[in-house]
């Protein structure tokens, strides 16, 4: 049951274990997952990339359950996490590809945060607004978030209209995806506020 999230992203980046770097004491360090986290501002979406890696989980439950007292909104990774059963406790929704016991240090390198990354073939960049639901995640651009979401409520609009039409019987062919006509008479119902 995933709750959909939607906020600016926090980037962070992990790279390829190297055995001089990633190393339980590099978990204290200022540059470590836990100070990353610290910086995590309320309401935030922390987007990791973790190069799809699925050798290692890059956070457990107890990071998982700071972030969400810290009132981040989620966490989106194409990498995987530890501690399934724990993280799910947390409530922190999490997208990310399954569970594994290894922790990051096994596989992976935590090098940075707040700068562009690359997440499931997309790059992210601090701030962008990530919606995250049970359908998947996506990354919208700072600078187009108004346009996106204007398109977005008309093609809703739309959706809940077709929905109806062919509630009411109307064949799909013409309907979905809607020709013409299928436009003109939903502009129509619409000016007339049944749309």
């Amino acid at each position: 049951n995933f709750t959909r999230i939607v906020g600016p992203a926090f980037t962070l980046r992990f790279t390829p274990t190297r055995e001089d770097l990633a190393t339980v004491d590099s978990w204290a360090s200022p540059t470590s997952t836990r100070a990353a986290i610290e910086a995590m501002p309320a309401g935030c979406v922390a987007v990791a990339d973790a190069m799809g890696n699925t050798a290692a989980g890059i956070f457990g439950d107890i990071l998982c359950a700071r972030m969400a007292v810290k009132g981040v909104a989620g966490l989106v990774t194409d990498g995987m996490v530890r501690d399934g059963a724990g993280v799910i406790g947390t409530g922190l929704p999490v997208f990310c590809q399954g569970y594994v016991a290894p922790a990051s240090v096994a596989a992976l390198n935590f090098v940075g945060w707040q700068e562009t990354i690359g997440c499931g073939g997309v790059t992210v960049v601090p701030g962008d607004i990530v919606v995250a639901d049970q359908d998947g995640a996506v990354v919208i651009p700072a600078a187009m978030v108004a346009a996106v979401t204007e398109m977005a409520v008309e093609q809703e609009r739309l959706e809940a209209w077709i929905m109806k039409e062919g509630g009411r019987g109307v064949a799909l062919p013409g309907l979905y995806p809607a020709n013409a006509e299928t436009k003109a008479r939903y502009e129509a119902d619409k000016a007339a506020g049944r749309a």
